[in-house]
């Protein structure tokens, strides 16, 4: 059976098509409208699918935010401009006329990384740090997602009581201070609004404010992770997203990990998958599902 898979992030929308081997092919991708607005959303979902959806035989969506209930609702709007309720299974499932489900982007990637690894871990955790901060967890071999859609949104538990102000409502969250959004807003002088992709270039080329935002990032991660380790006793953490692949990213949190107690710290693995595991965790999860 074939399977249209759908990824929903804050900056890029992709689709693919995903064989029962979870092969992706004719992958698409396309940034998130910048208005970000119910019926933008929509235009934009319609575009890329329109290709695919012929196709396949039921639909699988991987989206930032939390799903309850097929309705996609953003804890911190502001990755989404704005976008709080947007009844995401019934949208996809008018303009393609198949069976539809959606899960939280971060739970399907941690799915999927959670299979690319040996059989002996049954218990980890998958970070995905990018626009925001994310995380899915993975315990005693099943998949967690709560009974809001709320298991795994790492990036706003505490890490600054005195830091700033999320877009979720609290203060000093992770995701406020060591996500993409948070790293930007932090930037000053000649790097003020410089992207975070930008700012990760400067760093490379050995600018000290560009380093040092990055470093603050990687030391926040890297408190987080231990954090979840005392939380959880996973096995490994696997870290993914656009920062969390960037060069030399991992190996800067890996350091400041080593600075934790013994009993903090876990094992940290590059996903697999990368841009592509929350593709595949959705198709995962429509053939456990039985769509």
């Amino acid at each position: 059976m074939i399977t249209l898979v759908i990824d929903i992030g804050g900056t890029k929308l992709a689709a693919a098509l995903a064989d029962s081997a979870l092969t992706l092919t004719q992958r698409r991708e396309m940034p998130t409208p910048a208005s970000k607005t119910p019926d933008a959303l929509q235009a934009a979902l319609a575009e890329l699918v329109a290709p695919l959806f012929p196709q396949a035989q039921r639909v699988a969506i991987a989206s930032t935010g939390i799903i309850r209930h097929g309705v996609l609702t953003a804890l911190n709007p502001d990755n989404l401009g704005g976008l709080s309720h947007f009844p995401l299974v019934d949208v996809i499932s008018r303009l393609t006329q198949l069976p539809c489900m959606a899960v939280n982007d971060a739970q399907a990637a941690a799915w999927a990384e959670y299979h690319a690894l040996s059989a002996d871990i049954t218990n980890m955790v998958f970070l995905t740090v990018s626009t925001g901060v994310g995380g899915g967890m993975v315990s005693n071999a099943k998949l967690l997602t709560g009974t809001e859609g709320l298991a795994g949104h790492f990036g706003h538990t505490l890490a600054d009581p005195l830091g700033p102000k999320c877009g979720c409502g609290r203060t000093g969250c992770v995701e406020a201070i060591a996500s993409g959004r948070g790293i930007a807003s932090a930037a000053h002088g000649d790097l003020a609004g410089c992207t975070a992709k930008q700012i990760f270039a400067h760093a490379a080329a050995g600018h000290r404010q560009a380093a040092e935002l990055i470093l603050r990032s990687a030391s926040v991660l890297a408190r987080l992770v231990a954090d979840i380790k005392v939380a959880t006793d996973c096995q490994c953490v696997v870290m993914g997203g656009s920062m969390g692949l960037a060069d030399g990213y991992l190996a800067q949190v890996r350091t400041f990990l080593d600075e934790e107690p013994q009993v903090c710290r876990v094992p940290l693995f590059r996903a697999k998958y990368q841009h592509d595991a929350g593709l595949r965790g959705a198709a995962l999860l429509a053939q456990d599902m039985t769509l």
